[in-house]
């Protein structure tokens, strides 16, 4: 199977490029990625060189390019997208272009050449937010409430997803997924930024009362995921896949300077994001009772294993780490 997957020099995509050759070592995979900050290479240096690996360095939104590589490939597996919320709050045009704008050139090119089979990855965002008190949880069903410009323009690719299969008969799966944790995850987010600063003795942010609870789920149970999706999966269906990793946000930065020996003297709370939602929860029984999916180790476990790879890869993140803490920094500098 030749297989075209957007953004796969990404956090995710990077891991799910791992994961499909690993598995699946006949198959051929081009990796599209327009590297803007959160795409590195190094996280493929291992594979750079495998004759059935392709590169090529380009935006989605060049429909001719995207139209002439998808001619020969039998799956799209869609992850580029810019992911940042704060980003979004700050600069919402370019979210729109790539996520919304970018997610419809990949769908008609697949629509033009044959209706090829597309598997598009999306976020729990979507729904909204959770109260905090309440048991309710995100299903395949729940209403779309998104509450950011970045969540929204995920929103808008998703229903353009959908439109192409209801339009076209487009061969389309979804997926949403709880937040990601594990290697090669930039270090603006949460998990690596409360690691690589907690490794330098650096202040940590805490946005509000750090109460706001997340599902996290692995990355790679996250790929094995979609893998069952894109295999067993029902053409046109929704499919939610979560991480049994519900916690406080402080839990988890707690939990994180445990694990290092470092004092939650390091915690700084700050003032809370502009529309910060304040809980997602994910009942993923549909692809547990449908596809056999469900995590395979609890999350104290994957994180303890997260935390070691940041120590012992510190050549991976070390670069990346002035770019994030930028953006800690803006927050820290507005305690009073």
């Amino acid at each position: 199977m030749k297989i075209l997957v957007t953004g796969g020099a990404g956090f995710i995509g990077s891991n799910f490029i791992h994961y499909w050759l690993s598995k699946y070592p006949d198959d051929e995979i081009i990796n599209l990625d327009k590297l803007t900050y959160a795409g590195n290479l190094l996280s493929l240096k291992d594979i750079a060189d495998k004759p059935n690996y392709k590169f090529i360095k380009s935006d989605i939104l060049n429909f001719d390019l995207i139209k002439e590589l998808t001619k020969n490939i039998d799956l799209i597996v869609h992850f580029a997208a810019e992911t940042h919320v704060d980003r979004s709050i700050e600069g919402p045009f370019e979210f729109v272009r790539t996520n919304v704008e970018g997610t419809t050139v990949l769908l008609e090119a697949a629509r033009q050449n044959g209706n090829i089979r597309f598997h598009h990855v999306s976020t729990d965002e979507v729904f909204g937010s959770l109260d905090l008190d309440s048991e309710e949880k995100f299903f395949e069903a729940t209403p779309y409430d998104p509450r950011s410009p970045y969540s929204a323009s995920k929103a808008g690719a998703d229903h353009m997803v959908r439109a192409y299969y209801e339009t076209h008969k487009l061969p389309i799966t979804i997926s949403n997924c709880s937040n990601n944790y594990g290697p090669f995850e930039h270090p603006e987010k949460l998990i690596p930024l409360v690691i690589t600063r907690a490794l330098n003795n650096e202040k940590i942010p805490v946005y509000g009362d750090g109460e706001n609870i997340r599902d996290w789920i692995f990355v790679s149970d996250h790929c094995r995921g979609i893998d069952l999706i894109i295999k067993k999966g029902e053409i046109g269906q929704t499919y939610l896949l979560g991480g049994n990793g519900e916690r406080a946000n402080i839990d988890v930065v707690e939990n994180i300077l445990d694990i290092l020996e470092k004092p939650d003297s390091l915690i700084t709370f700050v003032p809370d994001r502009k529309g910060h939602d304040r809980r997602y929860a994910i009942d993923f029984s549909k692809a547990k009772g449908e596809l056999g999916f469900e995590p395979e180790k609890p999350f104290e476990q994957r994180l303890e294993e997260t935390v070691k790879w940041y120590k012992e890869n510190e050549w991976w993140w070390k670069k990346l780490k002035p770019e994030a803490d930028k953006i800690a920094q803006k927050y820290l500098d507005r305690v009073k």
